[in-house]
């Protein structure tokens, strides 16, 4: 056969490399090639049968879940709160708030459903320090074991002080550690659009808030939530980290979240009335929960306060009205002392967040006897 029109074999081609100077390249030589190492970790039935939710615990995280799903869906006229700190970074500091809060939560039980936010994973814009499991040492080692076990340990601490605890959950396979603790879980702003995470809401057992996009944009997390009520099938781990296709049945206890957004607050009546109407569009239950933090205070710690005095006047508006509370929960950054620290700082203030900034406790404590009022 001719081959004429074709490249020759006989003599170097200077538009390509010749064939005998490509390496032998194996599967072995062409896969992880940007990976530094792998390291195995335990599985999530080893993590969870050292650090066991005993029957009472379980009772405890299931009648919370019941209770927050009433709320949501409007069975329930309380108003549920998530307040804690933006993350957690000091378990000691964490518990001590705990120790706090729940005292509050028993006086308040009547018109508030109090639920502590307990934050292990925190997404970075572009880098930084990634929360508690990943990092607890705050000093580069990524010592994910302790960290996994340092986070379980903690919410079940919380959790025997009868205050349900709310996570959100970043990585896929982390929830498979500790999501029975969990009453309450949110997706994050920046991954509310991740069709991995709306699977994986839907298949998690607790109800679930999609906050609106970075962008503010609310449809994300409308649809979010519409999608996490459906079945889904995916790429997954099992309780002993085989790699496992996962089945779900869907989840119909998710809901949205307005943070607001680079255009600013969308906590407004104007904001609020334009979410339920889309949410009616999508036969969605006509509730939001609003994030008093993020956009909607410009992430001023002091302002945010503000908002949530906003929000108790509205709702104390609607009730003397007669009408539907448009408002299902509130969401605040509280620690124990105001404002934030960076990471790097040492030594580090006690009780202060080394992400956003957080409303101290005082400030907190009048911010709940507020809302209860309302």
């Amino acid at each position: 056969m001719s081959n004429q029109g074709h490249p020759t074999t006989t003599g170097p081609d200077p538009e390509r490399h010749d064939v005998t100077t490509i390496p032998d390249l194996t599967a072995a030589s062409t896969s992880d090639r940007r990976i530094k190492s792998f390291r195995s970790i335990p599985s999530p039935d080893t993590i969870r049968s050292e650090l066991p939710l005993t029957a009472r615990r379980a009772v405890s995280v299931q009648d919370d879940r019941d209770e927050i799903a009433d709320i949501l869906a409007g069975r329930d006229d309380r108003l549920l709160v998530v307040v804690g700190p933006c993350s957690v970074h000091d378990p000691v500091a964490a518990l001590d708030y705990a120790r706090r809060l729940a005292p509050l939560a028993k006086d308040y039980a009547d018109r508030l459903k109090i639920v502590m936010r307990v934050y292990f994973e925190k997404p970075r814009t572009t880098v930084g320090w990634k929360g508690l499991i990943n990092d607890p040492g705050m000093d580069g080692t990524f010592d994910v074991e302790r960290g996994l076990r340092m986070a379980r340990s903690l919410l079940l601490d919380i959790i025997d002080l009868g205050l349900p605890v709310g996570c959100e959950f970043l990585e896929p396979t982390s929830p498979q550690y500790i999501a029975d603790t969990v009453a309450w879980g949110a997706i994050g702003a920046r991954t509310t659009e991740s069709q991995v995470h709306r699977q994986l809401a839907s298949g998690l057992s607790m109800p679930i808030g999609f906050k609106n996009g970075t962008d503010g944009n609310v449809q994300v997390a409308i649809d979010g939530v519409k999608a996490a009520a459906a079945q889904h099938v995916f790429f997954g781990v099992d309780d002993f980290g085989h790699g496992s296709v996962v089945e779900t049945a869907g989840n119909d206890d998710c809901h949205v979240i307005l943070r607001g957004g680079t255009g600013g607050p969308n906590f407004d009546a104007d904001s609020i009335a334009t979410a339920v109407d889309a949410l009616a569009k999508s036969s969605l239950p006509q509730r939001v929960m609003i994030d008093c933090s993020h956009a909607n205070s410009g992430k001023d710690h002091v302002r945010q306060a503000e908002v949530a005095d906003e929000l108790a006047d509205a709702i104390r508006s609607h009730r003397q009205a007669g009408e539907t509370v448009p408002i299902s929960g509130v969401m605040l950054e509280s620690f124990l002392e105001p404002g934030a620290q960076s990471s790097d700082a040492r030594p580090l203030t006690y009780g202060q967040s080394v992400t956003d900034k957080c409303m101290g406790w005082e400030a907190s404590v009048a911010v709940l006897a507020t809302l209860a009022q309302s």
